[in-house]
């Protein structure tokens, strides 16, 4: 099993794609495949390992994510519960300078109205760039550019879970990645997951795209194909002076976040209620316009039409990644977790690889 998988793999690191990855596949909550391929540092000649740890970059917000149900769970606060009422500087308005309100619920669902790009404001920082700036400092800057649409009328992929780390603390007048911990991280066993990195002699070289892809240096701009540019400082994990981006900051491993995504799947494992999940996992924005066949819950994407979402995963299927090379998913209806990590940006996260590499697992599965 896993020939499919292999040719995937081998195949984008022969063919500049990818520098190194790693795989893991669980079915019915049992490991069923587990793969590496290329390098971990191409120019030390060291190639790639299990369970090396990434800089997750998006693979952060459904760790944050889940750490707000949790909280949720236990009383701490709601869904419909104001931003401002956490953060007094948190007051955006519309483009008309009329207050705009913005929930819990819009910050999950990317309804609140902000934006992943500030050019009115180059010192606003949105998590994977270096910064110096705390979360008061930097998202009273967000808070003083207008909103893009009134919140919850639209979806944009934005700052949202930034700005949701910063509530979190707030609430609990501790740092973010000890929130994390408290009720998630801690209980799952994710021990090397965090905005700290566990050991630095197994954190993965980064590469940006190029033929073949480059070390990264810091900072570092990389542009997608619309070229738009994703600037990363892949020194920021070590930073103390930069605020820990609930969206971005944190790094880990992919058997960690198997953990997270496999706790999900089975409705909680007790950080999260059985209800509470379900409701993360079902659309929470309506018919508002996104990608062909696809919704969104509380923790990524949702599957609602695979044909129209060219997925060979079943209809409910939550799926998302992380810019530095990152793509997973958990497909309930047929008992599938796929976490592909990489240590290669964009293409392991947004390229032709992760597609290709989820429908090899599928193929080799049936």
């Amino acid at each position: 099993m896993g020939a499919r998988v292999d040719v995937i793999m081998e195949g984008a690191v022969a063919g500049d794609k990818i520098v190194g990855a790693e795989l893991i596949v669980y079915r019915h909550g049992q490991e069923a495949l587990r793969r590496v391929a290329g390098h971990f540092d191409r120019e030390a000649g060291v190639g790639m390992f299990e369970n090396a740890i990434y800089r997750l970059a998006s693979v952060t917000k459904p760790i944050v994510a889940s750490t707000a149900l949790a909280m949720i769970d236990k009383g701490l606060l709601a869904l419909d519960d104001l931003v401002a009422d956490y953060l007094p500087y948190f007051t955006p308005a519309l483009p008309d300078s009329v207050p705009a309100p913005i929930t819990i619920h819009h910050l999950l669902t990317h309804t609140a109205g902000l934006a992943y790009a500030y050019p009115g404001d180059a010192s606003i920082s949105t998590g994977l760039g270096a910064t110096d700036k705390d979360f008061a400092d930097n998202f009273s800057r967000v808070a003083a550019q207008p909103l893009l649409f009134a919140p919850g009328a639209g979806w944009q992929y934005s700052v949202s879970i930034d700005v949701l780390g910063a509530v979190l603390t707030a609430i609990e007048g501790d740092s973010l990645d000890a929130v994390v911990r408290r009720h998630v991280t801690g209980p799952l066993g994710m021990d090397e997951t965090g905005f700290f990195v566990a050991d630095p002699a197994r954190l993965a070289k980064p590469y940006a795209d190029g033929v073949p892809p480059q070390p990264m240096s810091d900072p570092q701009a990389v542009r997608n194909a619309e070229g738009e540019n994703t600037v990363f400082s892949p020194s920021r994990i070590f930073s103390a002076g930069a605020f820990q981006s609930g969206g971005a900051g944190m790094a880990g491993t992919p058997g960690d976040i198997m953990r997270l995504l496999e706790a999900l799947r089975q409705g909680g494992k007790g950080v999260l209620k059985p209800e509470t999940v379900a409701l993360g996992v079902s659309n929470r924005i309506g018919a508002l316009p996104r990608d062909p066949g696809q919704r969104f819950g509380y923790f990524g994407a949702i599957v609602d039409d695979p044909v129209a979402a060219d997925s060979p995963s079943a209809r409910g299927t939550l799926n998302w990644g992380g810019v530095y090379g990152h793509s997973w998913l958990v497909d309930p209806a047929n008992g599938i977790t796929i976490v592909s990590m990489s240590n290669t940006a964009l293409e392991g996260c947004t390229g032709d690889y992760p597609k290709q590499l989820i429908r090899a697992v599928y193929a080799d599965l049936t």
